[in-house]
């Protein structure tokens, strides 16, 4: 490519293009995959990199995510605490035993005290979704019916 170096007017002084390949370093240091997740604009990508620190890249799932919520009465009005009384980790226990991998979150939305009876009710987000495929609304309609089944079974609460 002589003529770029002519065309600049350098005459026929030499010339070398190059490039350091910081991205394919940053692959390697943080492990990550795929070159392409450098342009992404996607938060989850991002979200991940602190200034100064190293970190291993986890991924995560391109496919997008199904949401359910199960709501219900975590106790009555004149319900004092016992050991057996609701704690959201029983929940977080149920929900990955029945959905496993596909489970990728569980948040508490709402908690609510009803004013006149005193009764607490708690309203939970499940984010449902695969790494490898586009979940189907049936599919994930099974898994919540038996969250909501062993959720009644195993912690006493009544669904909403």
């Amino acid at each position: 490519h002589r003529n770029i170096i002519q065309d600049v007017g350098r005459g026929r002084q030499p010339g070398w293009a190059f490039g350091l390949g910081l991205e394919r370093l940053a692959m390697v240091l943080f492990d990550i995959p795929d070159i392409r997740l450098f342009w992404s604009q996607d938060d989850r990508f991002h979200s991940q990199f602190e200034s100064g620190k190293i970190v291993k890249f986890e991924p995560y799932s391109k496919y997008p995510p199904c949401f359910k919520d199960i709501s219900f009465w975590c106790s009555g009005a004149d319900t004092e605490p016992t050991d057996a009384s609701f704690h959201p980790n029983d929940l977080y226990e149920v929900v990955r035993d029945v959905g496993g991998d596909l489970v990728e979150k569980v948040e508490l939305i709402d908690d609510f005290t009803h004013p006149k009876t005193g009764r607490v009710s708690n309203c939970f987000r499940i984010s449902y979704r695969s790494m490898d495929r586009s979940l189907t609304n049936e599919e994930v309609d099974t898994l919540q019916e038996k969250v909501r089944m062993l959720t009644v079974d195993k912690l006493g609460v009544e669904l909403r």
